[in-house]
């Protein structure tokens, strides 16, 4: 990995928005029509119930018709909301086992052509799911928008574009990587300090960023709302067996909703820093290594490449200089830190809004189970203690 252009071309990680999709496209080929329309009123019609009996009017729309990469993505995307939309619709008791034909044939076509499990990911909802309002302006939450919604208002915005906004601050530190790897090589401490530091600062704009989503995201909104359009069919209770794909299988397929293990960026980080999840809790490890089948495979590749590189731990573990381990510890730091703040957001978007919804209907009973687990399927809690630990057993000891 020795340059920025082998990065973004072997890779598919921009210098400027690290792994989210550069420039999505908003508009697909005329055939494509009929999909774009649904995908661009799914709050309207799920309100009107009309919903469903409009996606299942849909004709077979074949893939072919899509050129290029970012068609294939922008197909993807509005495949994805059509199907959660379907599946879930109004969020009640009344969920979809299978996925009609005209759908599923050409969403799962899709999916296996790009490497990815034919289900709304945050691939798709948070790295391709985004334009700038003014194309000369800048990467703000002000001067940006996403290009489908679910209900619940600006729920979606908020949610998914902070998400964004805080992987684009974590990416900027990526542009770092072919400087570590020559520090590495040449066996230069100061270029690996300066490297490191430039890390510690970007994951500490990433946090910073990650703090605006309070003044932006209502818990009960998400709780209540947003969160039924995100869940899979995986480790679920209302879809035990999984969703049918129509003219695919006989037989249900299970998959996990978007998560933000899903995310590249910070997996990135634990490989480069040496952080091994594998050695913490065997499930938290497990479902981190299956996120890695719901990335982009060219971003798989990726880590995979890091994974095989030179070590920044055991260097600075043999250097035993003590700015250069104060250096690396503050970047261990900044990532605890983070996943502390991601502890924090799940208690108040999640727990909160589960033990007052609980208290509602059943004040004598506990939070049930499925109120409390993540969209990828987890007890989140669990699993996000468990990846903070880890994260804080790499903290190297200080004489």
């Amino acid at each position: 990995m020795k340059s920025l252009e082998e990065i973004s071309k072997k890779y598919h990680v921009d210098e400027h928005v690290g792994f989210a999709l550069p420039n999505p496209l908003e508009e697909l080929p005329l055939r494509y029509d009929p999909w774009i329309s649904i995908a661009k009123n799914i709050p309207d019609l799920i309100e009107n119930g009309e919903l469903r009996a409009e996606v299942e009017k849909l004709p077979m729309i074949s893939i072919d018709g899509l050129s290029g990469h970012r068609q294939q993505r922008l197909a993807r995307l509005v495949l994805g909301y059509i199907t959660m939309a379907y599946v879930w619709y109004k969020g009640d008791e009344d969920v979809r086992k299978v996925l009609p034909s005209n759908i599923a044939i050409p969403y799962c076509e899709l999916s296996e052509k790009l490497g990815l499990p034919p289900i709304l990911l945050y691939a798709d909802c948070v790295l391709a799911n985004w334009k700038k309002i003014d194309p000369e302006g800048p990467m703000s939450y002000e001067n940006m928008d996403v290009l489908f919604s679910f209900p619940g208002g600006d729920c979606t915005k908020a949610f998914f574009l902070t998400s964004l906004l805080v992987e684009i601050e974590a990416a900027k530190a990526i542009n770092n990587i072919p400087s570590i790897f020559k520090a590495l090589d040449h066996q230069d401490q100061d270029a690996l300090q300066k490297a490191l530091l430039h890390i510690i600062s970007c994951l500490h704009n990433a946090k910073e960023e990650f703090e605006k989503i309070r003044g932006r995201l209502d818990p009960d909104q998400f709780f209540n709302v947003l969160r039924i359009y995100l869940a899979g069919w995986k480790g679920n209770s209302q879809l035990p067996d999984g969703l049918q794909y129509e003219g695919v299988s006989d037989k249900p397929e299970m998959f996990a909703g978007g998560s933000a293990a899903q995310s590249s960026i910070f997996q990135c980080f634990d490989v480069l820093l040496g952080i091994k999840q594998s050695a913490g809790e065997p499930s938290a490890a497990a479902f981190l290594q299956e996120m890695r089948t719901y990335m982009p495979p060219a971003h798989q590749k990726f880590l995979q490449s890091l994974e095989s590189g030179p070590s920044v731990r055991d260097f600075v573990l043999s250097e035993k200089d003590d700015s250069l381990t104060k250096a690396y510890n503050d970047c261990v730091q900044a990532m605890v830190s983070l996943r502390n703040y991601h502890l924090e957001i799940v208690t108040s978007y999640i727990l909160n809004p589960a033990s007052r919804q609980s208290k509602k209907t059943a004040p004598s009973k506990e939070t049930p189970e499925m109120e409390t687990k993540g969209t990828g399927g987890t007890n989140v809690m669990n699993f996000l203690k468990n990846v903070r630990g880890t994260t804080e057993g790499a903290l190297l000891k200080v004489d």
